[in-house]
């Protein structure tokens, strides 16, 4: 069996892997797609096959995603109250979908991911005054059966590939829920955090995990975190530029997809 330890990486690849990790912990946090940037790394730097790279990049979210929630539950910015209804949907999600994708390629995929994207970039520049606005959450929206279904289905989805499962996940927090951006983050992250557990329990038993790699790019991801936290922390207007990130990263998410 190959050594899922080794590392083979020359200086330069070595920076671009961890400037590649950074960005990716700071996008995830503030939006989501930031596995557009750490998979191509693992396929094409770390020399990685596909379902590997794709079972490796969830110990880089795991942790990522833990550094987040405490940095910005240490600085009191994090709520989760009435957010059981949503992580629990999703956390079943995230194992079904697992298992999926350690026995099927993920190619077809593809397509049906632009066009998703495609269609959120539409949402996203529609009345924008509902990303923007203050949160308005009630725990009755969060057990509504249609919620529940949008996000054992979005969680399905992130558990059989990681990538624009946080822009699914806010559009859901928002639409569905009524967080706003800041506060939706959040939950989003809590989210994340519980559907990856079970996937990464899914990928490791079918030895689909280079643990080199996840856990070196686990820490620049889990510092990219951290800065991610403090700027939502610190930044007047975190609402706006949480939503500009999201147009910006959801047009080149559809983009790669579909080129």
């Amino acid at each position: 069996m190959e050594n899922l330890w080794h590392i083979d990486l020359t200086p330069l690849q070595f920076v671009l892997f961890a400037l590649g990790g950074l960005a990716s912990g700071i996008i995830n946090t503030l939006a989501g797609s930031g596995s557009l940037i750490t998979l191509p790394i693992f396929v094409f730097l770390c020399d990685l096959p596909t379902p590997i790279a794709n079972g490796t990049n969830r110990v880089g979210v795991l942790l990522q995603n833990a550094v987040a929630i405490r940095s910005l539950m240490r600085m009191g910015i994090a709520d989760f109250r009435g957010s059981l209804w949503l992580v629990a949907p999703a956390t079943v999600g995230g194992l079904v979908g697992s298992r999926i994708a350690v026995s099927l390629a993920e190619e077809w995929m593809n397509y049906a991911l632009g066009g998703l994207m495609i269609f959120m970039l539409i949402v996203l520049s529609l009345r924008p005054e509902r990303w923007l606005r203050e949160s308005q959450p009630a725990v009755k929206r969060n057990k509504r059966p249609l919620t529940v279904l949008a996000f054992f289905l979005i969680g399905m989805y992130g558990g059989f590939i990681q990538v624009g499962v946080g822009i699914f996940l806010l559009a859901g927090l928002v639409l569905f829920s009524r967080y706003s951006l800041k506060d939706g983050n959040s939950i989003k992250l809590l989210i994340v955090l519980m559907l990856t557990v079970p996937s990464t329990m899914v990928f490791f038993l079918y030895h689909q995990i280079h643990f080199g790699y996840g856990v070196l790019m686990a820490v620049f991801q889990g510092i990219g975190a951290w800065i991610g936290a403090h700027f939502i922390a610190r930044v007047p207007n975190a609402n706006v530029w949480i939503y500009r990130l999201l147009l910006v990263i959801t047009t080149v998410s559809a983009v790669k997809f579909l080129f």
